[in-house]
């Protein structure tokens, strides 16, 4: 199963024919055809558009299959073109379409099921999510520091593709930038007060949402606790989840040879049934997952982008107004799209950083400075205090912030993490494990934390000051509210607008990108008009679930759909550490 040395003649040693893979793994090969003479690398760059997969530079363990790329693939030209897997793209498009028909024809009648579904599922498995999410941040951690880390995702002579500067604005640009504007503001303000309230019963039941224990009549430890709280729901937990597929998927395309698609994940387990019913459930899986991850995260986009819009400029903020907003961002997201990762997504994702930075810095600057700069150390260290009791899920009484909270955020990141973990694993070549753990686990963390504190820590010191506006409003408010106590607020709130919608473009884009990858079987130079259909896909699925349910509906198809692929993330898990340790003997 060695990529080096040779093996040799005869039989299942016979030597590799170099030619025949590099087709292969750009789904170019023809399995009907005769072996063609070796000829030329071409250029990386595929005449529509899109990258391929490049073979891995070095020894490494390429797993030995007849399976080719493409293989169970439909392959059509009108009335456009198109290539997509049988049967991941009929099964998975037939139940995005289904549902998101029905959704939009019975809407009255589906609220109240997607709410009864959201809290059931978050009450009754709020201690299945935290358990896996505490598997996924040790697993990470131990990588980290093991041998196993020395391994480079694309052989040991590959070499980044991406800048540093540019991987980091694609790796937070992807990761949770919508969720980061619409709670930056909201969450930490919301724990904060509902720990200085303290614990209240009724009847015997708990009603409060303050995390843990609350903190009753006490402004700075309830500051804290509030802090903490929020920083676990944006720093190590998500991060390893999607640092856990990522690296699974980079391992397996990169230096296994096998497609870039999660069923690749699961050969040490499945072995050649990868290609059969286990890995089409898989990919389905994953599909669903990342659509109605996706879905959420446009849900809230398009929630603050239209109040945004109403506060600075007065416009309506019904849901006209929304589906106007969603369906011109789809536009966008699409051209986006057809320009392909490095010219489109890459391109956002760095203006995206730039504006983000600076609407931190001003915060900063005019904002309550000393208390964000000081309150960022002081939040890192009430953070690692307070990690463990929160990452516990048995014996604890505060059912309302570990259900409406913190399951609900684990269930969303994990929905999110087929999309997020192979658009990190799509940039992430030529890295270490090692170099990807740090980068893609502590890194945004800590700028999480940051963020967090700037802008959390600033709503917090308006309204111990006395302004109560940022209490009073609406969630996807609270935002601009703040940012109208500093100067500037008009601009300010209008970047912060801009940076709510080009968030929702790169997360459209990207998101779109890595369905097409999925539900064409591993091609990642699938027909633009796939592209295209599922970009428009998402937009549906949100406009659908804003209209059966709004926000409620949507987190509950995040939940439902992550639930079932958390078992898929800890079968990776397994996979990913035999995967590793295979590497590794390589490399010896």
């Amino acid at each position: 199963m060695s990529q080096t040395p040779p093996k040799p003649p005869g039989g299942k040693g016979t030597p590799r024919d170099r030619t025949r893979e590099r087709d292969a793994l750009q789904g170019r090969f023809d399995r009907d055809k005769p072996k063609p003479a070796p000829e030329p690398v071409p250029d990386p760059q595929t005449e529509d558009g899109a990258e391929p997969i490049p073979e891995p530079e070095g020894p490494t363990e390429i797993i030995e299959t007849d399976y080719t790329i493409g293989q169970d693939n439909i392959e059509g030209r009108a009335p456009f073109a198109f290539d997509v897997h049988n049967p991941v793209f009929g099964i998975s498009a037939a139940a995005v379409v289904l549902f998101t028909v029905v959704t939009m024809l019975f809407p009255a009648q589906l609220q109240p099921v997607f709410e009864g579904l959201r809290d059931g599922m978050t009450a009754n498995l709020d201690w299945f999510f935290m358990m896996a999410g505490n598997i996924f941040v040790l697993l990470c951690l131990a990588l980290i520091v093991l041998p196993l880390g020395s391994v480079r995702l694309g052989g040991p002579d590959a070499t980044p593709d991406f800048s540093l500067t540019g991987w980091f604005a694609m790796l937070f640009a992807a990761g949770m930038g919508i969720g980061l504007m619409f709670y930056g503001v909201s969450e930490p303000l919301g724990h904060f007060q509902a720990a200085l309230g303290g614990v209240t019963m009724e009847d015997g039941i708990r009603t409060d949402w303050a995390p843990l224990g609350g903190a009753v009549d006490d402004p700075e430890a309830a500051r804290r606790l509030g802090m903490a709280a929020t920083i676990f729901h944006w720093g190590l937990h998500p991060w390893a989840i999607y640092a856990v597929v990522a690296l699974a998927l980079g391992l397996f395309a990169y230096n296994k040879g096998l497609p870039l698609t999660l069923r690749s994940v699961f050969y040490p387990i499945f072995g050649e049934r990868i290609w059969g019913w286990p890995g089409h459930v898989v990919d389905i899986t994953a599909v669903l997952a990342t659509i109605f991850g996706l879905a959420t995260s446009l849900g809230l986009g398009a929630e603050q982008a239209t109040a945004g819009l109403n506060y600075l400029f007065g416009m309506s903020d019904g849901n006209t107004t929304k589906i106007v907003l969603i369906v011109l961002i789809t536009m966008v997201a699409g051209a986006s799209v057809v320009l392909g990762v490095e010219k489109g997504v890459k391109r956002l994702s760095e203006l995206n950083m730039i504006l983000a930075i600076v609407l931190l810095l001003f915060i900063i600057v005019v904002g309550p400075t000393v208390a964000i700069l000081t309150g960022f150390f002081s939040n890192l260290g009430a953070y690692a205090q307070e990690l463990i009791p929160l990452s516990n899920p048995f014996g604890r009484t505060d059912d309302n912030f570990r259900h409406g909270w913190t399951a609900f955020y684990w269930a969303w990141w994990i929905s999110w993490s087929p999309f997020v973990g192979m658009f990190i694993a799509r940039v992430s070549r030529g890295r270490t494990v090692r170099q990807f753990l740090i980068a893609v686990l502590i890194v945004p963390s800590v700028i999480s934390i940051l963020w967090m504190t700037a802008l959390g820590g600033t709503a917090i010191d308006e309204t111990l000051g006395g302004f109560m506006g940022i209490t009073d409003a609406a969630l996807e408010l609270k935002l601009f509210e703040m940012l109208g106590q500093l100067p500037l607020s008009a601009i300010t709130s209008f970047v912060g607008i801009v940076l709510v919608i080009v968030f929702f473009v790169t997360s459209s884009d990207s998101g779109s990108l890595v369905i097409d990858t999925i539900a064409a079987g591993g091609k990642v130079n699938a027909p633009v008009p796939q592209r295209i259909f599922w970009v428009s896909i998402e937009g549906l699925v949100a406009i659908a679930l804003m209209l059966g349910g709004g926000l409620a509906a949507a987190q509950a198809m995040a939940v439902s759909t992550g639930f079932p692929f958390t078992m898929v993330l800890l079968g990776a898990c397994y996979a990913l550490v035999k995967g590793l340790q295979a590497e590794k003997r390589e490399l010896k």
